[in-house]
């Protein structure tokens, strides 16, 4: 998979501009707050059709403007690919594939493989359970269209349960038959969640261990562990379980939607107990891991987006992560940095063609 070119219109700061990409490496480099990450989110977009940084979708228009489009042109299994992103004030986001517009977003994830490696990952240690549940099902959704269907069913499902609840409670009433058409999909749609998800891991999980070791040339043990309340039983016994506390709270308390992914280091939690360059050592080789398992599945070299990933890290880490992406197995890699006699530097040691943009 190659991003060929790449057109930002009022994309966030950038009014007009174009970028031609080298096959294999690009850098863009250049002080804080010039748009160096704000072009690696633009190749996202394309590829999730979203921002990786900011959700709220209005706020990537530049603000002088009242629309951006994001253009670019792949080279995939030797087929040229258009995908334009496009969001005008006041009317919904679109996304093209060579001119033709998609009915759901959910259709275009996976088409463009994609890994990103940025300080934002650092959420998925500090924040909740509902951002490791997002990367767990980033990854899976990427190869697996089935998987995502169910997450979506799952998710409008678990909704429409709440609202209810909500409603018994406002009105001091009860329908249980109501309630038990709910119970039965989301325990469809959340068993197959579950299951899958568990499988993931298990492939997935051998192959972090691998990466982490190759960057931290095994100072520590790490591991990943799954947690989930299927694992103590059928979710429809577990929600006829809960009623009682679920009417109390006024939403379901039990559920795929609780599932958690617990990091450790030496069997403690790295939060608490890993170091700036553990927990940095043990995010890149989740990402390595997840740009690994996605071509396995796929068939396709996934686009390595490095966001700032060098800083902090001593020189060791840095020349091991160099000599892990000097290898044929990785396709296009883009890398942002503030310094770049570092950047220059850096990719001069790997022997690929390169191009530096500053910005």
């Amino acid at each position: 998979m190659i991003l060929n070119t790449l057109s930002l219109v009022n994309y966030k700061n950038f009014e007009s501009q174009v970028f031609d990409f080298d096959a294999k490496i690009n850098c863009f480099v250049g002080a804080n707050g010039i748009g160096k990450t704000n072009a690696l989110d633009a190749i996202y977009h394309l590829a999730f059709g979203k921002s990786y940084f900011n959700p709220i979708a209005l706020q990537n228009i530049n603000h002088n403007a009242e629309f951006f489009v994001v253009d670019g042109n792949f080279t995939k299994n030797e087929r040229d690919e258009k995908i334009i992103v496009s969001l005008k004030r006041g009317q919904k986001k679109i996304i093209k594939r060579n001119g033709k517009a998609y009915d759901k977003f959910s259709d275009h994830i996976g088409f463009i493989p994609l890994v990103i490696i940025s300080p934002a990952d650092r959420d998925l240690i500090i924040e909740g359970s509902d951002t490791r549940r997002k990367f767990i099902d980033s990854v899976i959704s990427q190869s697996d269209k089935s998987y995502l269907s169910a997450l979506i069913a799952y998710n409008k499902v678990l909704s429409q349960r709440n609202a209810l609840l909500k409603y018994f409670a406002l009105n001091n009433t009860f329908n249980g038959d109501t309630l038990a058409i709910y119970n039965e999909q989301l325990h469809t749609y959340g068993t197959e969640i579950f299951q899958k998800r568990d499988e993931f891991l298990k492939i997935f999980i051998p192959i972090f261990k691998e990466r982490y070791e190759a960057i931290s040339q095994s100072k520590e043990t790490i591991n990943l562990k799954y947690k989930s309340d299927l694992f103590s039983g059928d979710l429809n016994e577990l929600l006829e379980a809960n009623l009682n506390k679920d009417k109390a709270l006024q939403y379901t308390s039990v559920g795929t939607h609780k599932d958690d992914l617990v990091f450790l280091i030496d069997e403690f939690p790295i939060k608490k107990f890993g170091s700036q360059g553990q927990q940095k050592s043990f995010l890149i080789a989740l990402k390595l891991a997840q740009f690994d398992f996605v071509k396995q599945q796929s068939g396709v070299s996934p686009i390595l987006l490095l966001d700032d990933i060098f800083d902090k890290l001593d020189e060791n880490r840095v020349s091991q992560i160099i000599s892990l992406v000097d290898d044929d197995h990785f396709g296009q890699i883009f890398i942002s940095d503030t310094h770049a006699d570092r950047t220059e530097n850096i990719v001069k040691q790997i022997h690929q063609s390169y191009k530096i943009f500053k910005l």
